[in-house]
């Protein structure tokens, strides 16, 4: 067990880059990364603003990926590492995809339809259940999200003042 750990951690530090560069686009910061006989084989980010599409959350972008590579919707033998708790429109795709298995970082308390909001995942009724593993890297995972979302307040609040002072200037002119 301790091994499949270290290699779990290992792949979720695959996905954290991703979460950094998807950061630095002005996105959302989770990362995602398939793997397949212990090789990454995709990598992504989120990019719905980037894309344009609200669809393309990063299971979502490394899902469609891996389905273009390997030739087929069913990807049989993937493991899929992201770096927050998949929500209902990814665990959707996760289960009609086939992902054998999915690694997860943080948990996502409004979203998560693993464990944290939903229990969907693991629900028995779908034709196709993946082993899900949680809370790998767990802290490292969500600081980068609670970091992201304390700076976008910062400069929203920035801003606010910026308009405020800007709006008392002009009344004095």
């Amino acid at each position: 067990m301790k091994e499949l750990l270290n290699i779990d951690e290992i792949f979720m530090k695959e996905a954290l880059r991703e979460a950094r560069r998807a950061r630095d686009l002005g996105e959302v910061p989770v990362g995602a990364v398939v793997v397949m006989n212990g090789q990454v084989v995709v990598r992504g980010c989120n990019s719905m603003l980037t894309s344009r599409d609200p669809s393309a959350h990063a299971e979502m972008v490394v899902i469609r990926k891996t389905a273009l590579l390997t030739g087929n919707y069913r990807l049989i033998g993937a493991t899929l590492y992201v770096t927050l708790e998949p929500c209902l429109m990814c665990t959707g795709a996760i289960v009609l995809s086939r992902v054998d298995r999915v690694v997860y970082g943080a948990w996502e308390p409004k979203t998560g339809a693993h464990e944290s909001a939903f229990r969907v995942m693991s629900d028995p009724r779908h034709n196709h259940v993946p082993d899900v593993t949680g809370g790998i890297l767990a802290e490292e995972c969500a600081a980068i999200l609670s970091d992201f979302f304390r700076m976008r307040r910062a400069e929203k609040k920035a801003r606010k003042k910026a308009e405020t002072l800007s709006d008392s200037a002009s009344d004095y002119s």
